[in-house]
């Protein structure tokens, strides 16, 4: 299939059934039946090495997770910390843009981290956003 540059694929054949029934009946009497096999296209085959072969060039699907936008709230359950301490923390995915994960630390203090890179204390963006101590 590849030297030729055709897709290795098989015929999709559907057997179809149209039934008519008469107008007029009251309790819907059948006319006429046909029953027919019906061509729909080609469906690609998988290969031995799990590609598909289209026109002659192989083809690999590769699947994807992607996560969907929102405020997402966790916790370790102490697992994380030797002290056995619940650390909470939260993830915010916007549409577009970068990943908020805000975090505690086993003293309570307040972190984040702006696409999983460094902890920043959570007070740097707060006074980013305009935030005054008071309000922090």
């Amino acid at each position: 299939c590849q030297i030729r540059g055709v897709t290795y694929s098989a015929p999709l054949r559907v057997k179809l059934r149209l039934v008519i029934y008469e107008r007029e009946a009251p309790e819907g009497t059948v006319k006429d039946i046909k029953e027919q096999e019906v061509y729909m296209g080609e469906i690609p085959l998988m290969t031995d090495n799990g590609t598909f072969v289209i026109n002659g060039t192989e083809r690999v699907i590769v699947s994807q997770l992607h996560r969907s936008p929102g405020v997402f709230f966790d916790s370790d359950k102490g697992k994380t910390h030797s002290s056995g301490k619940v650390l909470y923390n939260a993830r915010i995915i916007p549409y577009r843009g970068s990943w908020l994960d805000f975090e505690f630390d086993p003293k309570d203090n307040l972190f984040v981290r702006i696409d999983r890179r460094r902890k920043l204390p959570a007070t740097i963006i707060l006074r980013a956003l305009n935030y005054t101590t008071e309000q922090i």
